[in-house]
């Protein structure tokens, strides 16, 4: 049938006004809702942040979305409010953030925002001047100094929020947190938002004893009779009270937690030769969780047990004055993944104490000193469990002390368990087996040391001289590898002159004997120590070259 101009006119007409009602329905056309108009952030705390905006009419919720940074950076989303405002956490002091919010209304949503930047504030500071007697909690919105010896006692519990700093005030003479028998530290951070123990001092301007350390003292048994009192303790009686460690019962004892926490600028001297350590764990017993802890820069030990029970996993002992593990007493726990690099011999504090002249990196002691009933031979022997460890010594001419520089010290008849290591560049000897009662603890099957990798050391054992007695055990039937690789090509990263978190990959790099020569299953009275807290594995040192890399992301290489 003919149809007129007019009718073609009409049905023209009719059909572009069917497509644009149509084109009204699209996403993108008048019912899509429109982003949120006046959209402002202020901070809340130096950790918190509050966005407001102006609801919009027909939202279902919102998306708001975060990116750190005045200009740049990733939007990620932060919070799906359901109306204005929207508080958001766990941010960092002094860090510009840039906020985005998008409309939601029913499966449609708008486009963002315009953007609302905020710069968090420091935080604010609580000086500590007492000690804690009740249940408390540090958040991370607060630094906390610490003004002299503070003790959390009477069976108390301190909880740290992730990410929170705590300084030892720099101007009070040994300023420290001790945290006594039947109470107990939750400090629990993330490898996001580690917890920091350091100097007051500012960057560029720390020292080794700046401050005195981080103490736990637990209900673990120990090899030595009552008194025992802490080293660096009781100079005052009021201000620095002896604390005896001795008299334990139980190495099941729980002291609390510490998860992702580094320990820098430690080691105050409350009298001479008293260094306080880094991290001191006397007799902490296994109840308790040692999990990614950093030393950096002490004036003593990094790590030091006095007996217990505790196991330990993914150390980090970065410069120590002094020894980076030391383990006597009767300690008996088990420690996996440990790395110690020495690149200074550090510089303490005027006046604060002095660097050791017998550094090593493993240092053992079965018991040495009064109230060792039996000598060397007191029981219970000193036997941990130490597998997957790199330790790594100091360049040559760094350090010139007149005795030290050996990879593992193990002597005054310690036992224990070496397995699955690398020991390199140690200027004395890579292993030392020191006295008679040490190596008694071999033949009777309570001292092992297995699939080790050497590289860069002076020699594989110590050398006796005069009667000071030394072992050797056979190199080949331990699978003891004194390798010709430098140091250096063992690792993917290893720099000359560190210069950040990013200086180090402790993954084996493609080549490195690393990648090998692991113990990869335990048997006999090795697999009954380990239990199912350590496992063997086919490569030595402290990074699975197929694994995570698990000290990235919180750990620090500052020198000062």
């Amino acid at each position: 049938m003919a149809i007129s101009k007019g009718s073609r006119w009409l049905l023209l007409a009719g059909t572009a006004l069917a497509m644009v009602a149509c084109g009204d329905e699209e996403p993108g056309g008048n019912d899509t809702p429109n982003p949120p108009s006046g959209v402002t952030v202020n901070a809340t705390s130096a950790v918190a942040a509050r966005v407001t905006f102006s609801p919009v009419s027909g939202a279902t919720g919102y998306l708001v979305e975060r990116a750190e940074g005045a200009t740049g950076g990733t939007f990620a989303q932060v919070g799906t409010p359901t109306a204005p405002p929207f508080d958001d956490t766990g941010l960092s002091p002094q860090t510009t953030y840039r906020y985005r919010v998008t409309t939601v209304s029913g499966g449609k949503q708008s486009s963002a925002s315009a953007e609302a930047t905020v710069t968090t504030p420091d935080r604010a500071l609580t000086v500590i001047n007492a000690d804690i007697t009740t249940s408390t909690t540090w958040t991370a919105d607060k630094k906390y100094r610490l003004t002299g010896f503070i003790h959390v006692a009477n069976g108390a519990t301190l909880t740290i929020e992730p990410g929170t700093i705590i300084e030892g005030d720099f101007n009070t003479v040994g300023s420290s947190l001790f945290v006594l028998r039947g109470a107990r530290l939750v400090a629990n951070g993330t490898a996001a938002k580690p917890i920091v123990f350091t100097s007051s001092q500012p960057v560029g301007q720390r020292k080794a004893g700046d401050w005195g350390g981080l103490i736990l003292v637990g209900n673990g048994i120990i090899n030595r009779t009552a008194p025992v009192i802490l080293e660096g303790t009781g100079t005052n009686t009021t201000t620095n009270p002896a604390i005896d460690y001795a008299g334990g019962t139980n190495n099941a004892d729980a002291s609390g937690s510490l998860q992702y926490v580094r320990v820098e600028f430690a080691g105050y001297a409350t009298a001479p030769d008293a260094e306080l350590n880094s991290f001191t764990f006397a007799a902490v017993g296994s109840g308790t969780t040692l999990d990614y802890l950093q030393a950096l820069n002490g004036l003593d030990d990094s790590f030091e047990w006095f007996g217990g029970a505790v196991d330990a996993k993914h150390l980090v002992s970065y410069n120590a004055g002094d020894d980076h593990f030391d383990i006597s007493e009767g300690y008996v726990g088990r420690i996996q993944f440990a790395i110690a690099y020495q690149q200074i011999q550090v510089v303490p504090r005027p006046a604060a104490g002095n660097v050791s002249q017998d550094p090593q990196g493993i240092e053992n002691d079965g018991c040495s000193g009064a109230n060792c009933t039996a000598g060397q031979n007191s029981q219970p022997y000193n036997v941990p469990l130490i597998a997957n460890f790199t330790l790594v010594g100091p360049p040559a001419g760094v350090n010139t002390q007149g005795s030290g520089l050996v990879g593992a010290m193990l002597r005054r008849g310690t036992g224990g368990f070496y397995v699955n290591g690398h020991i390199a560049r140690w200027g004395r000897a890579a292993l030392s087996l020191r006295d008679q009662p040490t190596l008694d603890r071999i033949t009777g099957g309570q001292l092992l040391v297995n699939n080790l990798l050497l590289t860069e050391n002076a020699v594989t054992f110590q050398p006796q001289t005069g009667a000071t007695i030394q072992g050797t055990v056979d190199a080949t039937a331990n699978a003891i590898d004194a390798n010709a690789a430098t140091t250096a090509s063992v690792f993917t990263t290893f720099p000359t002159a560190p210069t950040g978190p990013a200086s180090f990959d402790w993954t084996p790099s493609a080549a490195s004997a690393a990648r090998t020569g692991g113990l990869a299953t335990f048997t006999g009275a090795l697999a009954t120590k380990a239990g199912t807290v350590v496992t063997g594995t086919a490569y030595r040192g402290a990074a699975d070259p197929n694994g995570p890399k698990w000290w990235q992301g919180w750990t620090n290489y500052a020198e000062n």
